[in-house]
């Protein structure tokens, strides 16, 4: 694997297991165990935790797709509910559980070194430029944690740290936040991809009629040529970015890190909803 295959190949297979904690029934009830009752809340304190206790605009700013409104709604409040401290253990303890339960049948000498092979990979990662990667890197390790505590936090923190190379790259291209939500949203999933984001029918609309003359919708709506090979050019952005942490964990070893992930994340995978936000493919497709 060479180039953006490898960013790609890898993003597939850290991506579902980080995902977990979005979805499962454990780390709902974790959140809520810690005061975050609510999904939103759960969802915008458990990202943003690393960061601190950050205001709205900082999020706003990081997560790039969200309505601002939405994310006023969850921020600052939610630290009035449990702190930093607080929900980044309800959120480790919940995917762990969820990890737990979908592994359950998962070789420990298998987990314990794809936890140790991907714990490896985020080293460089501590003088990351972007927010969420570089807050995530930062936090403390604990290498006697169990290897499914330490396998999601490192997944998490190569899925941030490509996050934020996604997020560079669309703003270098010009996709601003809901301009990148419409131009990701398949067909006939709008109402889902708005309740999700938060923004509402004219912000859909504004977002739309702009990419129409940008030339990158057509009258109909659909992606015209141009407007593929800019968001094509994105993606390649990310790509590069995100591969440098394969270039320095080196040929053999990511080789072998894809291994040990692929089935791991095939079953996270399936514990996640066929239609999110995300668009990860799945492990075994790429």
């Amino acid at each position: 694997m060479t180039g953006t295959t490898v960013a790609r190949r890898m993003w597939a297979r850290f991506e579902p297991v980080h995902a977990v904690t979005y979805f499962s029934p454990e780390s709902r009830a974790s959140y809520e165990a810690a005061g975050l009752r609510g999904y939103w809340r759960g969802y915008f304190a458990g990202r943003a935790a690393p960061m601190g206790a950050v205001d709205a605009e900082p999020v706003i700013a990081a997560f790039h797709g969200f309505a601002p409104a939405m994310v006023h709604r969850a921020l600052p409040d939610v630290w009035s509910r449990a702190t930093p401290a607080e929900t980044l253990r309800a959120r480790r303890e919940g995917a762990v559980a969820a990890l737990d339960r979908i592994l359950a049948d998962r070789d420990p000498a298998a987990l314990a070194e794809a936890a140790d092979l991907a714990d490896e990979a985020t080293l460089p990662l501590a003088d990351a430029t972007g927010p969420l990667g570089a807050a995530n890197a930062a936090l403390p390790r604990d290498p006697q944690a169990p290897p499914l505590a330490r396998l999601w936090q490192a997944t998490t923190t190569l899925r941030e740290h490509r996050g934020d190379a996604h997020v560079a790259a669309l703003l270098a291209a010009g996709f601003d936040g809901p301009e990148s939500v419409v131009w990701r949203c398949a067909p006939g999933h709008r109402t889902q991809m708005q309740e999700y984001r938060g923004w509402t029918d004219e912000d859909w609309q504004a977002a739309s009629d702009r990419l129409r003359a940008r030339g990158w919708l057509d009258a109909e709506g659909t992606h015209t040529a141009e407007g593929d090979a800019a968001y094509a050019a994105v993606e390649a952005a990310t790509d590069r970015e995100a591969g440098r942490v394969w270039d320095n964990l080196g040929a053999e070893r990511t080789e072998r890190l894809r291994e040990l992930l692929t089935p791991i994340a095939s079953v996270a995978f399936s514990d996640i909803p066929n239609i999110n936000p995300m668009g990860v493919p799945h492990p075994a497709s790429v």
